[in-house]
């Protein structure tokens, strides 16, 4: 956890945002996977997310989705993901955050699913389904492998819900800018310094603004107001538009660096 602290303690130090990139794990393949983390990170993703696919997803748009049928038919599993996890962190120091339904990690057993992304070098998971109410179970399998959790606030959050999200937070709190699922928009939602400011009202941990953030241009608007921002989707298109999977990780370079000029915040 202590390299997603130092992510956006650097990115504060050069004054811009924290740029999280989500890949989904296992599209079109895990080995393809680590060579995207690894030009995502080299293109200059400050976090990269990636995600476990599942067959019944709850927040996930039509182009996660697809990659996610995509990456169960290639056969990924849960334990394929975190060893794909473990040949990257080899590689680079690019803090990783999971994301996930809560019925994988059941599946998998909630210890030894914290226990194993521990040792593998994940640094959070984020459990997009998991109430934070009911998640005190989990909460603490995460703090006894030092593992980092994340909680999601969305708009429609009432505001005595809040805190429960922020106070089960350990690495940041993920603003979901829009209800609905995640997927390319052409705007930006009006309000999002509003629902930051309703979020730092319970915490002082970093706040990064997802769902919908797809250009550079976003993503430096969405910086003004936060302390980092998710391109989720956008990737997810790109990497299923290459035709040569030999040339998906060098779009995907290309496509962050372009990105993390929008999170300079100028």
């Amino acid at each position: 956890m202590k390299r997603i602290a130092s992510a956006f303690e650097t990115a504060a130090a050069q004054g811009r945002g924290v740029l999280v990139i989500y890949v989904c794990g296992g599209d079109p393949s895990l080995d393809v996977t680590e060579e995207i983390v690894i030009a995502a990170a080299e293109g200059g993703a400050d976090i990269v997310e990636v995600g476990i696919p599942y067959s019944d997803p709850i927040a996930d748009g039509p182009v996660i989705q697809a990659a996610s049928q995509r990456a169960l038919r290639a056969g990924t599993t849960v334990g394929g993901v975190l060893e794909t996890v473990a040949r990257i962190r080899k590689r680079s120091e690019v803090p990783v955050v999971i994301m996930t339904c809560y019925n994988p990690v059941l599946q998998f057993g909630e210890e030894r699913f914290a226990s194993q992304a521990a040792q593998a070098g994940v640094d959070a998971v984020l459990v997009s389904d998991l109430p934070p109410e009911e998640s005190d179970g989990w909460v603490e399998h995460c703090k006894r492998h030092d593992l980092g959790t994340v909680f999601l606030v969305a708009p429609t959050t009432l505001p005595e819900r809040i805190p429960q999200a922020t106070r089960r937070t350990t690495a940041f709190v993920y603003a979901v800018s829009r209800p609905g699922t995640t997927g390319e928009r052409d705007e930006l939602p009006p309000d999002l310094a509003h629902l930051v400011d309703r979020i730092r009202q319970h915490t002082d941990k970093p706040v990064v603004i997802g769902f919908g953030i797809s250009n550079p241009a976003q993503v430096r608007a969405v910086c003004r107001v936060a302390d980092g921002v998710v391109v989720g989707s956008a990737v997810v298109r790109l990497i299923d538009e290459q035709t040569d999977p030999g040339a998906i990780a060098p779009a995907v370079r290309q496509f962050v660096e372009e990105l993390a000029e929008g999170a300079k915040r100028r």
